[in-house]
């Protein structure tokens, strides 16, 4: 095995970006949550049987850091990332509602434009939420709500699909490893590119995913692979970083637009070509298998990034997988 392809799968393992998702398992088990927990911990929102389809319902917080380092870019990204959530299994946003806390309203002022730029940006509505203008410092969390007509969840990968990943690399990094493609974008295509995750499920295309999160494409390979009871493969020679973006950091950074996919394999091809339609980077990038271990390939050796088996990460996987 290659020294530097075992040394890479260290590194990766020990980031904080990946490391800091070992606290999602400590929190359900204080809340008695699973992956059978009605509304489905472990996917990118909490699903909802309704007479129409289903109701979609995700939040995020935020690192205080980084709201006080960049308040508007906060504002903005409370917006972004709750709906590549809703995206992200399907659905279509519908509403979100933020949560501020600020020592006074001019200390808030500049997040809140964030959070309303970025509204308008991508056409759905604040409707409201919860201020407190008498708080120690500034701090911000967001919460949204969507629909699905055909749900993508993180349970349903099947050994022999493809792991496809779609990231647009026409952005820069702004602030820690965010890699932001959507301040510059016209709205439209902002609106559009995010349509493109429920149109595909409704053409029956997509077998799971995720949005790739602050853990980055190994992180959130991780998080898919277990909640599906399956192994993956990364194929390091088929993932392509933005020029100049070394490999290591793009596996740990956090895109503005980017998915995880596991498809069947006749549906790889039109899958892709449906972003690279929209000038969007998207092709195979691995291969869901048997087993519990998620490894790193290059140049044909290969060394093994996890074992959620011996070491579980979300703790959030269904007893019985939805593939067996």
């Amino acid at each position: 095995m290659s020294e530097t392809l075992a040394y890479l799968a260290d590194a990766l393992r020990a980031h904080p970006a990946i490391r800091s998702k070992l606290g999602i398992a400590q929190a359900t088990g204080m809340l008695g949550l699973t992956g059978d927990t009605a509304g489905t911990p472990g996917d990118d929102a909490a699903m909802i049987k309704t007479a129409e389809g289903y109701d979609l319902l995700a939040g995020e917080g935020f690192i205080p850091a980084f709201v006080q380092a960049d308040p508007w870019f906060a504002g903005w990204c409370g917006v972004m990332v709750n709906l590549s959530d809703i995206a992200a299994m399907g659905g279509r946003a519908t509403a979100l509602i933020d949560q501020v806390w600020a020592p006074d309203a001019g200390i808030a002022a500049p997040l809140m434009k964030g959070l309303r730029d970025a509204a308008e940006a991508y056409g759905v509505p604040l409707v409201g939420g919860h201020t407190n203008f008498s708080a120690a410092e500034l701090n911000l969390a967001v919460s949204v709500l969507g629909k699905a007509q055909k749900p993508v969840t993180s349970f349903d990968g099947r050994p022999g699909d493809v792991l496809l990943a779609a990231i647009d690399h026409r952005g820069r990094y702004v602030n820690f490893d965010n890699f932001c493609a959507a301040l510059d974008a016209p709205h439209d295509r902002l609106r559009g590119d995010l349509a493109i995750l429920p149109e595909l499920a409704e053409r029956g295309q997509l077998r799971a995913g995720k949005d790739i999160s602050q853990g980055g494409i190994a992180g959130t390979a991780l998080m898919l692979a277990e909640s599906s009871s399956v192994g993956m493969v990364l194929d390091l020679d088929r993932i392509v970083p933005p020029t100049d973006v070394p490999l290591q950091r793009w596996l740990h950074s956090f895109p503005s637009f980017g998915f995880l996919l596991s498809v069947a394999p006749e549906q790889a091809a039109e899958v892709c070509s449906t972003f690279h339609e929209r000038g969007i980077w998207a092709d195979p990038i691995g291969a869901v298998t048997d087993g519990a271990q998620v490894t790193l390939q290059r140049g044909g050796e290969t060394a093994l990034f996890w074992d959620h088996a011996q070491t579980p990460y979300l703790s959030l996987s269904r007893k019985e997988p939805a593939h067996a």
